[in-house]
């Protein structure tokens, strides 16, 4: 592990100009993206030498929610806002949509054209595959926009829906389907808690065509309720739909038939180590599949505190990368490891595109019991391998200082 004030000063040093030209015909380089607050700090990812090297950061209008690359890798789209979570009142008033193009060279990061204002604080953005159009989840209320992206890779108008859209209960992502022809907005719903019922979740699907949305089908078992999904990924050569339920700690299995999504479930398993020894509050949060598609990739998160001498401690709990090796045939996915990310509150991580590393995200630093006392679990980076099976094996970890502000997002962009 390297020291954290070295690993901060270095990224606070280095100072690449970014060059507008967009290059051809290079070998392709691989940065990772990481939020501190409205910062997006960029590091070069070597998955040789399982490295990220710290480059420059650029700072969005707001604090950076989700973003996406272009299919080109050429831009980054990000969502951005001053608001924060709707429970603690933290509506904010400024909330944007902004394109920024990425050095071909050095993964710098630039605004590229006018950010395109947002009506509330979004909370996921996507590209669909032509590059033609950003969607953008939020889920205050919740609901989903389209906008054009221009053809110099800039943001532009929002597309008015000619439908009426229905966007379930607090929509937390959403993804366009392999063949570009309809969307999937997933919705969380919410827990029962302080004398409100539960609020049911759902996957809703949209026809999409031209950026207009139309209402296509619901996936609810149970009404939604008992039902909390968050994120999706999909199968890169089967018709499989993965999806993490955050708020039961589940892995679901869905099919696409004939491009629509089917409301059968075809497996169910749990994404915790032990579900019979959760301390606290456990949530599955964002999950990738390997390219090859033999192996799915899902972080849980554990992060509830209690006050102790007037501090916030960690009450404890999973934090960890589930692994599962997928059946190629049936879809069917099988745990193989719980590995341990040596943090606190994993809520984003990242792939190579060649799938040889994995970086996770610590979003915080947090106080845990050390004994008879308290230490500090920084913020960090953590880095593994991709074994020939999918397994990880732990590499190093970068610490971090977020400046009072939180990891939020993190990502990979193969340009060049």
């Amino acid at each position: 592990m390297i020291d954290r004030r070295t690993f901060t000063t270095a990224l606070a040093g280095a100072v690449a100009a970014p060059r507008i030209a967009w290059s051809q015909g290079k070998a392709k380089k691989t940065f990772f993206y990481v939020s501190q607050g409205p910062a997006l700090l960029t590091y070069a990812m070597d998955a040789e030498a399982l490295t990220l090297t710290p480059h420059t950061s650029v700072t969005l209008p707001g604090n950076v929610q989700y973003a996406w690359p272009h299919p080109s890798g050429a831009f980054l789209y990000v969502a951005s806002s001053n608001g924060g979570s709707a429970s603690l009142g933290i509506k904010g008033d400024k909330h944007d949509l902004t394109a920024l193009r990425i050095d071909p060279d050095t993964g710098a990061l630039k605004p590229h054209g006018a950010s395109a204002a947002l009506h509330t604080r979004p909370i996921n953005v996507t590209v669909d595959h032509t590059g033609g159009y950003a969607l953008t989840a939020y889920n205050n209320p919740s609901s989903v926009t389209v906008h054009r992206i221009n053809a110099d890779g800039s943001v532009g108008e929002e597309i008015k829906q000619a439908a009426t859209l229905d966007c379930g209960i607090f929509a937390h992502q959403v993804r366009v389907t392999p063949a570009n022809d309809a969307a999937i907005l997933v919705c969380r719903g919410n827990d029962p808690g302080k004398g409100k019922p539960e609020d049911p979740g759902s996957l809703r699907e949209f026809t999409f065509k031209d950026g207009q949305l139309v209402n296509r089908t619901t996936v609810a078992a149970n009404g939604g309720y008992g039902f909390g999904p968050r994120h999706l990924d999909f199968h890169p050569t089967q018709p499989f739909v993965y999806v993490s339920r955050e708020r039961e700690n589940k892995l679901n299995v869905y099919r696409l038939v004939n491009g629509k999504l089917e409301a059968q479930l075809l497996f169910e398993k749990t994404t915790l180590a032990d579900p019979s020894k959760i301390i606290t509050r456990q949530a599955a949060c964002t999950l990738h599949m390997h390219p090859n598609g033999r192996t799915l990739y899902l972080s849980n998160r554990a992060y509830d505190t209690v006050k102790q001498d007037g501090k916030d401690v960690f009450l404890g709990g999973e934090n960890s990368i589930a692994v599962f090796a997928i059946n190629e045939k049936t879809g069917e996915p099988t745990l193989i490891q719980s590995e341990d990310v040596r943090g606190i509150y994993p809520r984003t991580f990242a792939l190579d595109p060649s799938a040889r590393m994995l970086a996770a995200t610590n979003m915080e630093p947090v106080l845990v019991r050390d004994g008879a006392g308290l230490k500090t679990v920084p913020a960090n980076i953590a880095i593994f391998r991709v074994e020939s099976d999918g397994k990880l094996s732990f590499a190093r970890s970068y610490e971090t200082d977020p400046h009072g502000t939180s990891q939020f997002w993190s990502g990979v962009v193969a340009v060049g």
